[in-house]
């Protein structure tokens, strides 16, 4: 039986992702680094740790990930500031089923502990998690599983009775190396052959999670 449902938020309930993706261009190509879709594509959810090293062996030695990252996040928040927050397909519907039918909930992301509770609480979705983890709180980050074994625990439920909700290849690697149920909402693409093996199940809005369940726990 599935007993919880663990979230990640950007891509999956926020529509954060494309910003990710322009403002990472942006703010690299600002200091001369010859950084391309694919390359912002790869580093989603990845911890720094991860991302530091994949993103020297892409562009470079000298790429400097916290200085062009610093501007990302400036950029994106003059941009969150201006035109605020939109939310994903079907979140509202699947909150409210998951709440009426009593499945704990958490959020698992890579997004400082601050900032993800002012983008849900600007969407008035906070109070429907019952904990929030994020990569901070854990020794690795995603694509490790540290961070859903960490909200499991933290909600009191076995990994394998907890269905994850991803958007990325690296959050579905997270999710499935903890033993938990991974499903995609796939946002900028799809999964490819590897992150495929790895998955319960692939839907295209957070709204077919609910079939998804009741046909898991047999409803």
């Amino acid at each position: 039986m599935i007993k919880a449902v663990v979230f990640d938020m950007d891509g999956l309930m926020i529509d954060t992702e494309k910003l990710l993706l322009r403002y990472w261009l942006e703010a690299a190509h600002n200091y001369g680094y010859d950084m391309r879709k694919e390359h912002a594509l790869g580093i989603r959810s990845l911890a720094a740790k991860y991302a530091i090293p994949k993103l020297k062996a892409q562009l470079g030695e000298d790429f400097d990930y916290q200085k062009v990252r610093a501007l990302r996040l400036k950029l994106m928040n003059e941009h969150i500031e201006t035109y605020g927050l939109e939310e994903k397909p079907g979140l509202g519907k699947l909150l409210d089923y998951l709440k009426e039918h009593h499945y704990k909930t958490a959020v698992a992301t890579a997004t400082d502990l601050e900032r993800t509770k002012r983008y849900l609480g600007s969407l008035n979705r906070l109070g429907y998690f019952d904990q929030i983890v994020c990569a901070a709180m854990v020794e690795n980050g995603k694509p490790a599983p540290d961070i859903y074994l960490e909200a499991a625990a933290r909600l009191d439920t076995d990994p394998r009775e907890c269905m994850a909700l991803e958007d990325s290849p690296n959050g579905i690697m997270a999710a499935y190396r903890a033993g938990l149920c991974p499903v995609m909402v796939p946002d900028l693409n799809g999964p490819d052959a590897d992150t495929e093996k790895m998955l319960y199940r692939c839907v295209k809005d957070l709204a077919e999670v609910i079939p998804v369940l009741e046909e898991y726990n047999h409803v």
